[in-house]
């Protein structure tokens, strides 16, 4: 409370007070005044302005009751007598004070009452107040806390995702990378796998190698044969029908292969004709060739050509043809001799004697058929 009701408490306890006469001798009533608060109490002073010889302070409430106060004390430089007592809330609002002279056997007394209002008091909304707002922090820090939690949670969390999404990735580019490996030795095996497969087929192939000489007597007169083995044309005039010399051998079973240097010549056409045909050419003084049974594989401004006119594919141009001929399984295949891969097969039906033939164009080079070591 402040100054101004302290007044007004002085005054309102002034006006209460009711003095009691002595009992005995004379003298001035002992004066109360509120002189303020303590301990949530009222402290209440008990004095007298006149000299006692000995004297007994005695406080009572309102029910007649002893209330303990402090010792009476006296002033040794003026004529005052105090003593002190704190009222607490509850403890009634009457109290009296009554000084005792033991010599003269007299006794002066004043009481005052106090309304509650006047006692310091703490508003129990106040007091919910005060509750709710340490509530209130207690909760704000509580959220805080769990919030920075939740944050600290949420961000290594977060790391952790950004963590494990680049893992992730390294071991997608670590999959990709082994994949395209995998797919690059992979296809390098088959690559090589193929390349064996296509040797094993030209050794296989190579193992059924026989000797083939070209005969005199069945070629076109503008071809020179040399060393029973070579043909060249004499001219370098394209000559049609073709310029063609035979074999001296001729196969009708089993397995037949031999090997045909071309060179770098710019045209050339070897394979085999059946005997009927042989026997024309041997025969024909027109010079003309004859149509029948012929399988061959062609040469001319560098693309590879089959009878009939069928293309060979992805075949770069090569200085020595190897030929196998397949009366078992009615084949005539074309290899690639130096690189000892198949270029192409042809299928046949016709039974009977074949006879190797070379036509060596006319670009005035060489033909010639190479011997074959196994």
């Amino acid at each position: 409370m402040g100054l101004s009701v302290q007044l007004r408490a002085v005054v309102f306890i002034l006006v209460l007070i009711s003095a009691h006469h002595p009992t005995a001798g004379g003298g001035h009533d002992p004066l109360l005044v509120l002189d303020g608060y303590e301990d949530d109490g009222i402290r209440l002073k008990c004095f007298s302005e006149r000299l006692f010889a000995e004297v007994q302070v005695l406080w009572t409430d309102g029910r007649g009751d002893n209330v303990t106060g402090t010792p009476l004390t006296t002033s040794a430089t003026t004529a005052n007598a105090s003593s002190f007592l704190i009222l607490k809330p509850g403890s009634g609002n009457s109290v009296s004070c009554k000084i005792i002279d033991k010599l003269l056997k007299t006794s002066t007394e004043s009481s005052v009452v106090i309304a509650d209002v006047f006692f310091p008091a703490t508003s129990s909304w106040l007091a919910a107040f005060v509750v709710i707002l340490l509530l209130s922090i207690f909760l704000v820090i509580a959220a805080i806390c769990k919030l920075r939690k939740n944050n600290k949670t949420t961000t290594r969390e977060k790391n952790a995702q950004k963590e494990i999404q680049k893992e992730i990735g390294e071991l997608k580019d670590e999959m990709a990378e082994e994949q395209d490996n995998f797919q690059k030795e992979n296809q390098d095996m088959l690559i090589k796998i193929e390349k064996v497969r296509k040797e094993l087929e030209f050794r296989r192939a190579h193992s059924n190698a026989v000797n083939i000489t070209l005969d005199e007597n069945c070629k076109h007169p503008s071809l020179t044969i040399k060393e029973k083995n070579r043909v060249m044309s004499s001219t370098q005039k394209e000559i049609l029908p073709k310029a063609v010399v035979v074999a001296t051998e001729g196969f009708s079973e089993k397995k037949h292969y031999w090997e045909v240097e071309v060179g770098d010549k710019s045209e050339w056409e070897l394979g085999v004709v059946c005997e009927e045909i042989r026997n024309t050419l041997r025969s024909n003084t027109m010079n003309t060739f004859p149509k029948g049974n012929l399988l061959s594989l062609q040469f001319s401004q560098g693309e590879y050509s089959l009878t009939g006119g069928k293309g060979v594919k992805n075949c770069k141009p090569c200085s020595v043809v190897g030929v196998l001929l397949d009366q078992e399984l009615g084949m005539l295949s074309f290899f690639d001799a130096e690189e000892k891969c198949l270029l192409e097969s042809l299928s046949f039906e016709f039974s009977g004697n074949l006879y190797p033939f070379f036509s060596p164009g006319s670009d005035g080079k060489w033909l010639g058929v190479r011997p074959v070591y196994i």
